[in-house]
């Protein structure tokens, strides 16, 4: 490994102007890891319902604790109420009675407001719903603003339904666009037809456009934002979110999969129900979509209450996660394969990749974490040991001793700017142990340096990239990085900042300054680390470079300084690099911040002329980042 900077004082790094030469070795360096940067995702903040998936109705099947009419509401005069006596399955338990008053000669129906309103945008939607009660006639599907009682969409199916069972009612519409997120989706029917009795709905789905046209996926435009990162895997499904207020409402594997008619779905661990049509095998989906790599936490035996199964007790637990590694991996000729094959999906996926447990640093976890994690570990390893196993933490001191030969460990950071400043060299003179790896499963800016909670900013976003340099330096160790949390709908989020955020409102899918670093970190990769000589100290500019085997060489470069920096790059001995190189540059005031509406920082590319021998000279601006690029002519 490299022989470690020393760090100059923080008071030093933001008042020292000067100019750098960066000079690149062209032999030796460290390999490194090809999957450095990836997403973490669990649903937090409406993150996942309300987010990232696709379905825009909430509330549409009764999950959680105390659902009530949430989102819902009449139109027409009707009465509604959440009916527990009639329900769709075992896992869907209540339905939505819609009684319509005698003498009702008008349409009438309901609404349901969304996620803080119903995105209407220009396209198609897919729309779902059950319905059950003696009705033969016009059911009219209809998207509205509540302000303006603008109609953008409106369509009429046939519907013949009765009291004995239940009918789905699957169709399809166009819609136009909407001037903001201020709409609800509403279902019409003629109330003449249906006065003095009730009719029962329950599921009520609505999709627009998704990304690769999946059912039951994933919003195509976030998708889209996401995959632009450029990122290699994909952690899930947290995070707290596994963990569960207690062992009997974690996230459970089996109660995610299959028709969302039978997932019960849960109360998150963020405040709000999860309906968990979001699932495991819809994470696997975008994983396959996006060509990411799956890294599957599995539950540990920690819950966020203080709920912890560990002993002899654990043995049911350590049984489930091989029974959804069976499901995953196993043949269709065994219980769960055929379950997963029945499902759609005969093919085993690939999982190379499996955490036991989350963040069992804390809770109280430390203390048992060694027994549950080698229970956990023995029976996986044994069943399958080409799976690289990740432990939750870092600390030592709530890891097996000695931990099995291979083990990767966890370490998460939510930091003020200049402690991820000062965390630059963390890994720097960490043991290399053969086999060994870690993994930087959540990190990110939340607080100032005055300890106040941190909203989206640039100089937040700028210590990160530091940071960044500081993990991809050390990038033979640090196998895997990614920030957290993911994503935000606005308005609903209980934590911040987050790398994405979005809104009901057209055009509000906003990438924080964090995802364009990100962005730029990702698409510069070199395969090989590569030495820098330099003629100052580390402070206020970090750096790293890097090169592929193809012959691109990368310089990434951060400003954590109130002044413009002169940098000069030189890679003497390259051959067949071109005079003229690529620079992105992001950068903006130390308060500078993206938000819905108003993105203040972007990067801007350019050009640099120069040679391999004499050097490529650019300007970082003050809280900037740039990323050099030289390739063959």
């Amino acid at each position: 490994m490299f022989s470690p900077t020393p760090l100059l004082p923080l008071a030093s790094l933001v008042t020292s102007v000067y100019s750098a030469t960066l000079n690149v070795s062209t032999t030796g360096g460290n390999a490194s890891s090809p999957l450095l940067y990836g997403l973490m995702f669990e649903d937090i903040n409406n993150s996942g319902d309300g987010g990232i998936h696709g379905q825009l109705l909430k509330n549409n099947g009764f999950q959680g604790d105390t659902p009530g009419l949430t989102a819902y509401a009449s139109v027409g005069g009707t009465s509604l109420s959440q009916d527990a006596t009639v329900n769709l399955t075992t896992a869907i338990q209540s339905s939505l009675e819609v009684f319509v008053p005698s003498n009702t000669t008008a349409s009438v129906g309901f609404s349901n407001s969304g996620y803080a309103g119903v995105p209407v945008n220009a396209g198609t939607y897919a729309n779902y719903f059950y319905i059950k009660g003696n009705y033969s006639g016009t059911v009219t599907l209809q998207l509205v603003g509540s302000t303006s009682g603008t109609v953008f969409a409106s369509h009429d199916v046939t519907v013949s339904s009765t009291s004995a069972a239940w009918t789905y009612v699957e169709t399809s519409f166009t819609a136009s666009q909407s001037p903001d997120g201020d709409n609800v989706w509403q279902l019409l029917f003629d109330g003449s037809k249906v006065a003095g009795s009730s009719l029962w709905f329950d599921l009520v789905q609505l999709f627009p456009e998704t990304y690769h046209g999946r059912f039951n996926g994933i919003r195509n435009d976030v998708g889209e934002f996401l995959e632009a990162i450029g990122g290699s895997f994909l952690r899930f499904p947290g995070g707290n979110n596994l963990e569960g207020g207690s062992p009997s409402t974690r996230w459970k594997w089996n109660e995610t999969i299959g028709p969302v008619e039978n997932r019960p779905g849960r109360q998150g661990d963020w405040n709000y129900p999860n309906t968990d049509a979001l699932g495991l095998m819809e994470y696997l989906q975008w994983c396959d979509d996006m060509s990411l790599t799956p890294v599957l936490a599995i539950w540990s035996g920690l819950s966020l209450g203080g709920g912890i199964i560990s002993g002899t007790a654990l043995t049911p637990y350590v049984d489930d996660a091989l029974n959804e590694l069976e499901f995953l991996l196993g043949s269709t000729s065994t219980t769960y394969g055929a379950l997963r094959a029945s499902y759609g999906h005969p093919a085993p996926y690939t999982i190379p990749y499996i955490e036991i447990g989350n963040e069992d640093n804390v809770y109280s976890g430390c203390s048992t974490y060694a027994s549950r994690f080698t229970a956990f570990y023995n029976a996986i390893h044994a069943a399958y040991p080409s799976i690289q196993i990740i432990a939750s933490t870092s600390d030592a001191s709530c890891l097996p001793s000695p931990l099995p030969s291979g083990v990767w460990t966890d370490i998460h950071h939510y930091e003020s700017p200049s402690s991820f400043v000062s965390l630059f060299n963390e890994f720097d003179n960490y043991p290399r142990t053969t086999g060994y790896g870690i993994f930087v499963g959540e990190y990110a800016n939340t607080k100032t340096d005055s300890g106040t909670q941190l909203v989206w900013s640039n100089a937040s976003a700028i210590s990160e990239a530091v940071y960044m340099i500081g993990l991809e330096r050390n990038s033979d160790l640090v196998k895997l990085a990614s920030y957290a949390p993911l994503l935000e709908h606005f308005g609903l989020a209980t934590w911040s900042p987050d790398l994405v955020g979005l809104s009901s409102a057209p055009n509000s899918l906003t990438g924080s300054v964090s995802y364009y670093i990100q962005k730029l970190f990702s698409s510069a990769r070199g395969d090989t680390i590569r030495a820098v000589s330099a003629d100052v100290d580390f402070g206020p500019l970090y750096w790293v470079a890097s090169s592929t085997a193809g012959g691109e060489w990368f310089v990434k470069v951060a400003n954590y300084g109130t002044g413009a920096q002169s940098v000069t790059v030189r890679i003497p001995g390259a051959g067949g690099l071109g005079g003229t190189a690529a620079l992105l540059v992001l950068s903006g005031s130390e308060g500078a911040s993206n938000g819905p509406g108003d993105v203040e920082v972007l990067p801007v590319g350019s050009t640099v002329v120069g040679s391999a021998e004499a050097g490529w000279t650019f300007d970082v601006p003050a809280y900037g980042v740039a990323v050099f690029t030289a390739s063959p002519a």
